[in-house]
């Protein structure tokens, strides 16, 4: 390899124990592809922007390595030795840390990753996934049909309480929180758990049926443990958490209390990074970190409703959180998920009954 290269080595076979991911590139100015490849692979694993006197042989062995370049896409593989086992945050700060901020990058987008099993066993995946929801809810086959409180901020305790009631009596098997109730002092998280709770159980007896109440516990860490304590104690099956806002660390430690609690994931803030398709991280990657972690069920999007998301998409991260071996294409990675459970997909953001025929 040329000087300079040291990074790119386009005849390397990456090993079995090596997380790989798929970067969509496009140089600065005139800059080379390879050459940027190169700067990429480095900033995100043993190398900075100068040569140092410290760097040894052991650690030129933990180098990431490019092994593929096909037009715009770059394929780059890092040792597993250079993540800690089951730490979500620290992953995401070498394979989308400094890198999306380089001057020698115009666009950069993180389109996927592949996770070996040696990282996969440090990770708790789903507590319930697809087959427990179902199973604890008495839903064989048919989709779960949920709805949100609206509107979503204001609305008083009692209030708040009785409109999901009536959803559950009408039909629904699912209530939501809206991403950005916490408890606002018109509506105080501790009275809502409460009383909504209590309005569930009423629901299930006069209906013969199971219902679920999906509380938004979102805010600081050892203040969202506390609201989950709670919500288990009050005999909650489900809570939810904003997990973009939150952060990784935050739902990998809700994930790691071991409540007996479903973990609903809301993905508020991630079109900040995700919806532009020439740069920033794709809601694949996003996804495959969540079922990683382990929340039970995510939202994907919907294609028809309010939020942007073409069928492929949607359809491709259906796949992804629900299916235990994915095949690669062009601009996917596969995966070998062995004995990390399924997450149940959600589709919501401004449906109506009419939308129906179309997700299903």
């Amino acid at each position: 390899m040329k000087r300079g290269l040291e990074f790119v080595d386009l005849k390397y076979k990456p090993k079995n124990t090596d997380l790989i991911c798929l970067f969509r590139v496009e140089p600065a100015g005139k800059l080379k592809l390879k050459n940027v490849a190169n700067t990429i692979a480095l900033e995100s694993s043993t190398g900075t922007w100068v040569d140092v006197s410290t760097e040894k042989r052991y650690v030129k062995d933990l180098r990431a390595k490019v092994f593929e370049i096909k037009g715009n896409f770059v394929k780059i593989a890092y040792p597993s030795d250079l993540f800690e086992r089951g730490n979500a945050p620290n992953i995401l700060s070498s394979i989308a840390g400094n890198i999306f901020g380089m001057k020698v990058i115009k666009n950069l987008r993180l389109e996927d990753i592949k996770i070996p099993k040696n990282i996969l066993v440090g990770f708790k995946g789903p507590k319930y996934g697809i087959k427990g929801i179902r199973k604890f809810m008495k839903i064989k086959k048919r989709p779960l049909l949920g709805t949100i409180v609206k509107p979503k901020l204001g609305l008083r305790t009692a209030d708040h309480a009785q409109v999901s009631y009536d959803a559950w009596v009408g039909g629904c098997d699912i209530v939501k929180d809206d991403e950005n109730l916490s408890s606002q002092k018109f509506n105080i998280f501790e009275e809502r758990a409460a009383r909504t709770l209590e309005k569930a159980n009423k629901a299930e007896e006069e209906t013969g049926k199971k219902k679920a109440y999906l509380i938004n516990i979102t805010s600081e860490t050892n203040e969202m443990l506390k609201r989950a304590q709670l919500v288990e104690d009050l005999g909650g099956k489900y809570v939810m958490i904003d997990i973009i806002t939150s952060g990784f660390s935050a739902l990998q430690t809700l994930r790691e209390q071991n409540f007996k609690l479903a973990i609903h994931a809301h993905r508020a803030m991630h079109a900040a990074f995700t919806r532009n398709k020439k740069h920033g991280i794709n809601m694949m990657v996003l996804a495959d970190l969540c079922r990683l972690i382990g929340v039970d069920q995510l939202h994907i999007g919907t294609v028809v409703g309010k939020l942007e998301g073409s069928i492929e998409e949607v359809s491709e991260l259906k796949e992804e959180i629900e299916k235990q071996r994915i095949k690669e294409t062009k601009i996917r990675l596969s995966q070998n998920w062995w004995k990390i459970k399924p997450v149940l997909a959600v589709s919501s953001g401004g449906l109506h009954p009419g939308h129906v025929p179309y997700l299903i």
